[in-house]
C-alpha cells in the first residue's frame, strides 16, 4: 500500500501541487467489483483546499488516472454502517449518496479518521459522522501505519517547504565538489562543519571592523536628536502664538454670528408685524360703515357689505403660533368682536323693521285684489330684500343665533301676510265657482267676503242636495237619486275648470318665487336634491330648532334643503287646507268636477316634480292630489253604489236605464277631459269598475222587471252600451264592447224566438209532435199513418191559419213588440226584420217537414213566403 501511495503522489498529485494524506482501496457496493482508490489530499499552496479524489487504474496500461474529485466542503454525511462490529462498508453523501466497500476495515477506519481530522483542521464544517466509533474521532489515538501518514505528515505540513530550483542547483554543485559525499557521509559532514566555522569567524571579524563606523553613526544620531529638540521648541512657540490668534478669531466669529442672528430676528419681527398690520388692520371707513352706515340706501348697503367682508377676513385670518398671546392681538380681536356684535344687532333690527313694514305695505294692496282672482305680487319686496343677501350670508357665518332669529321672524311676519292674501284669494275663487250671492248662500257661503261656513253635517247635506239635483227625471221609470247627472251644463263645468286652473296657476309662481327668494336671501342650497316625496315638514315654532348650530357653523346641504321646506311649510301653511276646502266645494257642486281637478292637479304635480321633486310645492300639490284622487274614487264608488240601489217602476216599461245613460255621459265627459292627460291609467281603472257595475245591474234590473220582458231590457241597454263604446273608441274597454255586442245579439234572438211562438201556436204544437215521433224512431214517411198526425189532422190545422189570420196575428205581434220597446233606442224595425226572417225560417222548416213526412199528399200552407213578406211590409208601413 505504501508503494502505491508513493506512486500516486509522484504520478498524479505532485504535478497538481497536491499532497496525498490517506488512501483506501474500495469498490462499489452491490455491483461487479472494480477496484479503485479514494484519496484524501490537500494543496501545497495557500489557501489550502481539501479534496476527496477517486483514482482508477487505466485499462490500457499499468498506470493510474484521476477519475473524479469532490471538495471536502461538499461532504454532508459519513456513514460507517456499524460503530461496534467490523464492517468494511461505508457511505459518503456528496450531491448524492456513494456506497463503497473497503478492502479492509482498518483502511476504512484510517480513511474516516483522516477525513475527520482534515475537517477539524481546515474546514470546521458540520459533517455528520454516523455509526462511527468515538475512538476514531479523537486526534491523539494512534492508528498503525496510516497514523503516521495521517498524523505525522499532517503536523509537518506547515514546517516542510520544498526546495526551489536554485537551492537544488547549489546542492548539486556542492555534492559534485565532494565526490565522496555519498560514500563517506561523516567525512562530508565534517568538511561542512569546518567551512561553517570559517564563515562564522569571517562574520565576527567583519563586525568588529565596522565598530568605528558604528561610533560615527551614533554621534550623528545624537546631533540629529538635538536638532529635533530645537525644532520642537520652535514649533511649540509657534503653536502658542497661533493659539492666541485662534482665540481672537473665535471671538470675532462669535460676534459676527450674534450680529447675523440679531439681523435675522429683526427681519422676522418686521415680517410678523407687517403680517399683523396687513391682515388685522381694519380701515377707518369700514369701521364707520359698520357703526353708522345707512342700511336703507343702496350705497350704504354696499359700504356695509364691503366693511362686513373686510371684518370677516380680519377675524378669520390664520394667526401664526404665538400671535394669540400678544396683548395687541387680543385687544384687536376683542375690538373686532365688539364691532361684529354691534353691526349684527343693527342689521337684525333693521331687517326686522323691513319685514314688519312689508306686512303693512302688502295689506294696503289687498283691497284691489279682493274682487279679482289674482294674488298680490311680492317681487318688489323680494327685490328690495335681495340687496341684503350678502349681509345675510355674513350674518349666517358670523352669528348664527341672530341669523336664526331673523329667519323665524321672517316666517312669522310673512306667514300671517300670506295667510290673509291666500284666504281672500280662495274666498274669491269660491264665490266665482258658486256664482251669485244667492247661489253662494245655497252652498254655505255668506258675508261680504264670501267666507265658507257650516258644520260637517251641513256639508254632508249639501253633498246629498247637489248630487240629487244633478238630474231630475219626473217621467222616468227608475228613481236614481244621487246617481243623476248634474244639472249644471257644460258651460258651468268649463267655468269651474278655468277657475280651478287659475287658482293653481296663481299659486305655483307664488310658491316658486318665494322659495327662490328664500334660497337666495338666506343663502340655502335648494338644487341637486335627491328624488323623494316629503309629506310632512317639521314645524319651526319655538325658540330653537332641533338642528341648533353654534355661531358661524354652516348647515350641511341636506339640512339646508330641509330648512327651505320647513320655512315654506310655515309660511304657506294655509295653502293645503284651503286647497282641500276648495276641492271639497267643487266636489259638492258637481261630483264630476273631480275629473277636472284630477287632470289639472296631476299636470301641476308633474310640472313641479320636474323642477324639484322634494320642493314644498311638489310635496303640497302631491298631498292635495291624494285628496283629489280619493274624491275621484269616491265619485266612482258612489255611482256603482247608486247602481246597486236602483229601484224600477212596476207600471211603465223600462227602456234605457238611467245609469246606462249616466255612464254614457260620464265616458263622454271623461274622454274630453282626460285627452293627453298624465293620469290616464286612473280613468281606465274607473272605466273597468263602472262598466262591470253597469253590466251586473242591467242584468239585475232585467231580472226584476215585470212590465217589460227581460230580453227587451237586456237587448236595448246592451245595444246602447255597445253604441256608446263604439262611438267613443275607448281602448281599455274593447273586451267589454265585444261582450255588450254579444249580449245584445243573444237577447235579440231570444226575444224574437219567444215572440214568434204565438202567431202559429197550434201549427207549432203539431209539428213538435211530429218531430217527437221521429225522435222516437218512427220513419218520417210513416208518421202520416199515426192517428194523431195523419193527413186529415194536418189539413185541419193548416186550415186554421189562412193568410188573413196570419196577417192578423202578425199585426197583433207588431203592436205587442211596439209596446215593449222604447222609442229612445229605435230598435223596432230591427226587431221586426229579425222576426220576419225567423218567421220565414220557421215556414221553410214546416214545409220541409211536410215534404218529408207527407210525400205526395199535396198538402201545402194557406200562404206563401211572398205573402209573409207582403204582410210584414204592409204592417210596418201602416204603423
Amino acid at each position: 500500500m505504501t508503494a502505491i501511495k508513493h506512486a500516486l503522489q509522484r504520478d498524479i498529485f505532485t504535478p497538481n501541487d497536491e499532497r496525498l494524506l490517506s488512501i483506501v482501496n474500495v469498490c462499489k457496493a452491490g455491483k461487479k467489483k472494480k477496484n479503485c482508490f479514494l484519496c484524501a489530499t490537500v494543496t501545497t499552496e495557500r489557501p489550502v483546499q481539501v479534496k476527496v479524489v477517486k483514482v482508477k487504474k487505466s485499462d490500457k496500461g499499468d498506470f493510474y488516472k484521476r477519475q473524479i474529485a469532490w471538495a471536502l466542503r461538499d461532504l454532508a454525511v459519513v456513514d460507517a454502517k456499524d460503530a461496534i462490529k467490523e464492517n468494511p462498508e461505508f457511505d459518503l453523501h456528496f450531491e448524492k449518496v456513494y456506497k463503497w466497500v473497503a478492502s479492509s476495515t482498518a483502511e476504512k477506519n484510517a480513511f474516516i479518521s483522516c477525513i475527520w481530522k482534515l475537517n477539524q483542521r481546515y474546514l470546521r464544517k458540520k459533517i455528520d459522522f454516523v455509526n462511527v466509533s468515538s475512538q476514531l474521532l479523537e486526534e491523539s489515538v494512534p492508528s498503525g501505519e496510516n497514523q503516521s501518514v495521517a498524523g505525522g505528515d499532517e503536523e509537518a505540513v506547515d514546517e516542510y517547504q520544498e526546495l526551489n530550483a536554485r537551492e537544488e542547483q547549489d546542492i548539486e554543485i556542492m555534492v559534485e565538489g565532494c565526490e565522496y559525499a555519498i560514500s563517506n557521509a561523516e567525512a562530508f559532514a565534517e568538511r561542512l562543519s569546518r567551512e561553517l566555522q570559517v564563515l562564522d569567524g569571517a562574520n565576527i571579524q567583519s563586525i568588529m571592523a565596522s565598530e568605528k563606523q558604528v561610533n560615527i553613526l551614533m554621534k550623528l544620531l545624537d546631533e540629529a536628536l538635538k536638532e529635533v529638540d530645537q525644532i520642537e521648541f520652535k514649533l511649540s512657540s509657534y503653536e502658542e502664538m497661533l493659539q492666541s490668534v485662534k482665540e481672537q478669531m473665535d471671538q470675532i466669529s462669535e460676534s459676527n454670528h450674534l450680529i447675523h442672528l440679531s439681523n435675522t430676528n429683526n427681519v422676522k419681527l418686521l415680517s410678523e408685524i407687517e403680517f399683523l398690520v396687513n391682515h388685522m388692520d381694519l380701515a377707518k371707513g369700514h369701521i364707520k360703515a359698520l357703526q353708522e352706515g345707512d342700511l336703507a340706501s343702496s350705497r350704504g348697503i354696499e359700504a356695509c357689505t364691503n366693511a362686513a367682508d373686510a371684518l370677516l377676513q380680519c377675524m378669520n385670518v390664520a394667526l401664526r403660533p404665538g400671535h394669540d398671546m400678544l396683548l395687541a392681538v387680543k385687544q384687536q380681536q376683542q375690538r373686532f368682536s365688539d364691532l361684529r356684535e354691534h353691526f349684527a344687532r343693527r342689521l337684525a333690527s333693521h331687517l326686522n323693521n323691513v319685514f314688519v313694514q312689508q306686512g303693512h305695505d302688502q295689506s294696503s294692496t289687498l283691497a284691489q285684489h279682493s274682487v279679482e282672482l289674482t294674488l298680490p305680487n311680492h317681487h318688489p319686496f323680494h327685490r328690495d330684500l335681495l340687496r341684503y343677501a350678502k349681509l345675510m350670508e355674513w350674518l349666517k357665518s358670523t352669528d348664527y343665533g341672530k341669523y336664526e332669529g331673523l329667519t323665524k321672524n321672517y316666517m312669522d311676519y310673512l306667514s300671517r301676510l300670506y295667510e290673509r292674501e291666500i284666504k281672500d284669494f280662495f274666498e274669491v275663487a269660491k264665490i266665482k265657482m258658486t256664482g251669485t250671492t244667492k247661489e253662494s248662500k245655497k252652498f254655505g257661503l255668506h258675508g261680504s267676503s264670501g267666507k265658507l261656513t257650516g258644520s260637517t253635517s251641513s256639508l254632508n247635506k249639501l253633498s246629498v242636495q247637489s248630487s240629487g239635483n244633478r238630474r231630475s227625471q219626473s217621467s222616468s221609470l227608475l228613481d236614481m237619486g244621487n246617481m243623476s247627472a248634474s244639472d249644471l251644463d257644460v258651460a258651468d263645468r268649463t267655468k269651474f275648470d278655468k277657475i280651478f286652473e287659475q287658482v293653481l296657476s296663481e299659486l305655483e309662481p307664488l310658491c316658486l318665487a318665494e322659495q327662490d327668494f328664500i334660497s337666495k336671501f338666506f343663502k340655502l342650497q335648494q338644487h341637486q336634491s335627491m328624488p323623494g316625496t316629503v309629506t310632512e315638514a317639521d314645524d319651526l315654532d319655538g325658540g330653537t330648532s332641533s338642528r341648533q348650530h353654534n355661531s358661524g357653523t354652516p348647515l350641511p346641504i341636506s339640512s339646508e334643503k330641509d330648512m327651505i321646506r320647513q320655512m315654506m311649510t310655515k309660511i304657506f301653511r294655509c295653502i293645503e287646507p284651503e286647497l282641500n276646502n276648495l276641492i271639497a266645494l267643487g266636489d259638492k257642486i258637481d261630483s264630476f268636477n273631480s275629473l277636472y281637478m284630477l287632470v289639472k292637479m296631476s299636470h301641476h304635480v308633474w310640472t313641479a316634480q320636474n323642477v324639484d321633486p322634494a320642493s314644498f310645492l311638489s310635496t303640497t300639490l302631491g298631498n292635495v292630489l291624494v285628496t283629489v284622487k280619493r274624491n275621484f274614487d269616491k265619485c266612482i264608488s258612489n255611482q256603482i253604489r247608486q247602481m246597486e240601489e236602483v229601484k224600477i217602476s212596476k207600471k211603465s216599461k223600462v227602456g234605457i236605464l238611467p245609469f246606462v245613460a249616466e255612464f254614457e255621459e260620464f265616458a263622454g265627459l271623461a274622454e274630453s277631459i282626460f285627452k293627453n292627460a298624465e293620469r290616464r291609467g286612473d280613468l281606465d281603472k274607473a272605466y273597468t269598475k263602472l262598466i262591470r257595475g253597469v253590466f251586473v245591474n242591467v242584468e239585475k234590473v232585467a231580472n226584476e222587471s215585470q212590465k217589460t220582458p227581460r230580453d227587451v231590457v237586456m237587448m236595448e241597454n246592451f245595444h246602447h252600451i255597445f253604441a256608446t263604446l263604439s262611438r267613443l273608441k275607448i281602448s281599455c274597454l274593447e273586451a267589454e264592447k265585444k261582450e255588450a255586442k254579444q249580449k245584445y245579439t243573444d237577447h235579440l234572438q231570444s226575444y224574437v224566438i219567444y215572440s214568434l211562438g204565438q202567431p202559429l201556436e197550434k201549427l207549432n204544437h203539431f209539428f213538435e209532435g211530429v218531430e217527437a215521433r221521429v225522435a222516437q224512431g218512427i220513419r218520417e214517411e210513416e208518421v202520416s199513418y199515426q192517428l194523431a198526425f195523419n193527413k186529415q189532422e194536418l189539413r185541419k190545422v193548416i186550415k186554421e191559419y189562412p193568410g188573413k189570420e196570419v196577417k192578423k196575428g202578425l199585426d197583433n205581434l207588431y203592436k205587442k213588440v211596439d209596446k215593449h220597446l222604447c222609442e229612445e233606442e229605435n230598435l223596432l224595425q230591427v226587431v221586426w226584420h229579425s222576426m220576419q226572417d225567423e218567421f220565414i225560417r220557421q215556414y221553410k222548416h214546416f214545409e220541409g217537414l211536410i215534404a218529408r213526412c207527407y210525400p205526395g199528399s199535396g198538402v201545402t200552407m194557406e200562404f206563401t213566403i211572398q205573402d209573409i213578406l207582403d204582410y210584414c211590409s204592409s204592417i210596418a208601413q201602416s204603423h
